[in-house]
């Protein structure tokens, strides 16, 4: 928002600089962007006229002039083309100093002598608007200085404002906030009331009450042609970034920028029959003023007649309705249009106007009728004719103001300041909300111009801004703690890491969100979470298991040449049941060698064993190994002939196994890719360590093999040695599995290194042979099996 601080002081004058007021603005959460003159520093500047000119003798560019400056008539050499007899000019006198502290001397060009000097724009430090020197107007007081005549000492301050801030998108509004700020009375008000002069008015129909809520509209007729604005009007546009145009299209453009409503003026000839406010039908385009055309679609909100559509509401008028410098008679005006409504327009069409800005953004819904008589009063003050009758059409509902509470106790909360009661409502009142006092605060209701007031913690942001950030001390954060200790009996999320890390494991970080196919591939028994609004297609579930990020990050180093990886991630999963159910999860993938390439060992590819070495060293960390159980098992995402479901103490916790090669062949990979996943939880409860003693004596290994059915698991052969052993049991290992020749079909070989120890004393043969009798008793009532020779 671009503006003239002469005209915001016209509003709101409080006894300060332009700099205090900018940083006040700036503390208040309206950021000024910059600050700078609107012309150059010069002096001795007056207004003249050209009496006469006569082409130079000497040069074919150059005429000599004669000006009169009020009290004599002054010969000065210009090269301006446009210098002419009858305009009125800005003079540099001799003795001016022009900006660049160029000093204009009396001198002699081509042999005629010069008194002076007609200035271009450019020469005073303005805009360049024509080429050749500057035309002032007509009734431009001779002899009067310049720099007085355009009122140049004045600064364009340009404010960067938030999108919940549209009220501030005018000179109303930020005068507003200046008088919040500095307790300063505002010093004018628009009160204008134009009564009608014919009786000319038009039918109007709001057909799409979801797009326009409010319709005034009025006639003005009789407008002499070729009118030209007033240079105060234009200078205030220039100073708010906005050219001047015609004296009908920059009155609208006036009202935008003081009053932030904004307008529009149609050529009433060009209008057939009435308006109608609706959304456009199937196969229609408008030609905007810009020259572009568009393909209207249903959810474009028409300014329409009976024929045709007149305007893209609110974004950007139609060249079928355009206001000419010939126009003589114009419908003006002044409606509120949706802020969602415009927003999705202008988005569809690329559009950015100043006035889409502000309806995005929200604007007063109360000021449509004050608009349009303002503005009346500036048209037929400026270019004249007859106002008719002023008609307003209204239908649905406008923005609800609801109350809002606003408690004592959290404002000091909050802010961690106290605020007197008095204070609060002054402040409150101030920014234009009317304030009720109860026993626990306040009730206040925002302004119709306040559109991002909506809950107690925005009033609470207002009481800051009127408080002053920098008014609020700092204090130290004083939070009672306790000393946390870490419990022996829970292992830290670091050590795991640490664990994997220390097997060659590199950590990733992956998104949360997947797309709804990878997902299925993985997990197509779990239905997962989707979002309401997701970043893409591709990111719109939540995941229920970190292999497809873990996936994707591998294929991303493989496809640059990496052909080792070890990954794992610690991270949450999402399932979608009764309430949305968040776990703790640790995952990893391997692929490539076991070792990195070198001279000493031959290249040998990971396997399914692998993996599941370090999923037992990360169980290790529980110091519960005996109540973890692989079991095979199959999962949709994984090798039939190579998976393993993981239980602890009899339930689920997880998988590991190669990833199945359907899975493998769709995304190309080059690789047998081996993952685990298992439930945090699973693997950081840990039971406290307990002191044994080492035995002094030896032990005793006994070796056995014994012929099974091949559906018998290892680790069931185990567990019955173990529950069969009892206590002399110290260790039970599987150290060799044969298949084949003279074993028999359907059947498989395990050989056992059972490993017998007791604390107090050396065990004897005859101990020995009966627990050894007595666990291949129970192997063979257990599992039928065969004792091999």
């Amino acid at each position: 928002m671009k503006f003239s601080e002469q005209w915001l002081r016209q509003w709101v004058d409080p006894p300060i600089e332009t700099k205090t007021l900018c940083d006040q603005l700036t503390l208040a959460g309206l950021e000024v962007d910059s600050i700078e003159p609107v012309a150059g520093d010069f002096t001795n500047v007056i207004v003249g006229e050209i009496i006469s000119t006569e082409q130079h003798p000497d040069a074919d560019r150059l005429k000599v002039c004669q000006v009169n400056i009020g009290d004599e008539a002054l010969t000065i050499v210009c090269g301006g083309k446009n210098a002419r007899a009858g305009i009125k000019v800005a003079v540099a006198q001799i003795g001016a100093v022009l900006p660049g502290d160029f000093r204009i001397k009396k001198s002699k060009i081509r042999g005629v002598v010069s008194y002076g000097m007609l200035c271009s724009s450019e020469e005073l430090g303005l805009p360049k608007d024509i080429d050749g020197i500057i035309e002032l107007p007509a009734e431009a007081p001779i002899a009067a200085d310049v720099r007085d005549y355009l009122q140049l000492d004045d600064s364009c301050i340009d404010i960067d404002l938030t999108p919940n801030r549209g009220d501030c998108l005018s000179i109303i509004g930020i005068a507003r906030e200046v008088s919040a700020l500095n307790n300063s009375p505002l010093l004018k008000e628009i009160s204008a009331h134009i009564p009608p002069v014919t009786k000319k008015t038009l039918p109007v129909k709001i057909s799409a009450p979801t797009g326009c809520n409010r319709y005034v509209g009025r006639i003005i007729s009789g407008i002499p042609k070729n009118m030209t604005t007033p240079i105060w009007m234009q200078e205030r546009l220039r100073r708010s970034g906005v050219r001047s145009i015609s004296p009908i299209v920059d009155v609208t453009n006036y009202i935008m920028i003081e009053m932030g409503q904004p307008m529009h003026a149609f050529d009433l000839e060009k209008i057939k029959g009435g308006i109608d406010v609706r959304f456009a039908r199937d196969g229609e385009t408008l030609t905007l003023l810009d020259g572009k055309t568009i393909a209207l679609n249903e959810s474009s909100l028409l300014i329409s007649d009976h024929e045709k559509p007149l305007a893209l509401a609110g974004v950007m008028g139609g060249a079928n309705s355009e206001v000419t410098d010939t126009t003589t008679d114009i419908l003006l005006e002044s409606a509120y249009f949706d802020p969602l409504t415009i927003r999705a327009m202008a988005r569809d069409f690329g559009l950015s106007t100043d006035g889409s800005y502000r309806w995005e953004r929200g604007v007063d819904f109360t000021m449509q009728m004050a608009a349009i008589e303002y503005a009346s009063e500036l048209i037929t003050h400026i270019a004249g004719g007859d106002p008719g009758p002023v008609f307003e059409i209204t239908k649905g509902e406008f923005p609800k103001r609801d109350s809002i509470s606003l408690r004592r106790d959290r404002i000091s909360k909050i802010l961690g300041i106290h605020i007197a009661d008095d204070d609060v409502e002054r402040y409150l009142k101030a920014l234009g909300l009317s304030v009720k006092k109860n026993e626990d605060g306040w009730t206040a209701v925002a302004p119709s111009y306040r559109y991002d007031l909506q809950a107690e913690h925005d009033l609470i942001e207002e009481l800051a801004r009127m408080y002053g950030y920098n008014h609020i001390p700092t204090t130290r954060t004083s939070i009672p703690m306790a000393p946390q200790v870490d419990s022996v009996l829970l292992t830290n999320t670091n050590r795991v890491r640490e664990c994997l890390i220390d097997r060659g494991y590199h950590e990733a970080i992956t998104y949360s969100f997947v797309s709804p196919e990878i997902e299925e591939i993985f997990t197509p028994n779990y239905e997962p979470y989707h979002l309401l609004n997701p970043i893409s297609s591709e990111m719109s579930v939540m995941r229920t298991t970190l292999w497809p990020g873990l996936l994707q990050a591998y294929q991303h180093n493989a496809d640059r040449q990496q052909d080792r990886i070890r990954l794992f991630e610690i991270g949450m999963c999402f399932y979608d049941k009764v309430e949305l159910i968040q776990e703790h999860w640790v995952g990893g993938l391997l692929a490539g060698n076991q070792q990195a390439e070198q001279w000493g060992l031959k290249s040998k590819p990971v396997d399914f064993f692998d993996i599941k070495s370090d999923v037992e060293k990360l169980i290790t960390l529980t110091r519960q190994n005996s109540a973890f159980e692989f079991i095979s098992a199959e999962h949709p995402a994984l090798h039939p002939g190579q998976s393993a479901r993981i239980d602890f103490k009899g339930k689920w916790v997880g998988w590991l196994g190669q990833l199945h090669p359907a899975i493998s062949q769709k995304f190309d990979l080059r690789q047998n890719v081996y993952l685990f996943t298992l439930k945090l939880s699973s693997i950081i409860n840990t039971l406290l360590p307990q002191y044994q003693q080492v035995s002094k004596f030896p032990s005793v290994r006994r070796d056995i093999a014994v012929v099974v059915d091949t559906a018998v698991q290892a680790h069931e052969l185990i567990s019955v040695v173990r529950s069969s052993g009892g206590e002399w049991i110290d260790d039970a290992q599987i150290f060799d599995v044969y298949s084949g020749e003279g074993i028999g079909v359907g059947k498989k070989s395990i050989a056992l290194a059972i490993t017998l120890l007791h604390a107090e004393r050396t065990l004897t043969d005859q101990e020995v042979n009966e627990v050894m009798d007595h666990v291949v008793l129970q192997l063979k009532n257990t599992f039928n099996v065969t004792l091999r020779a």
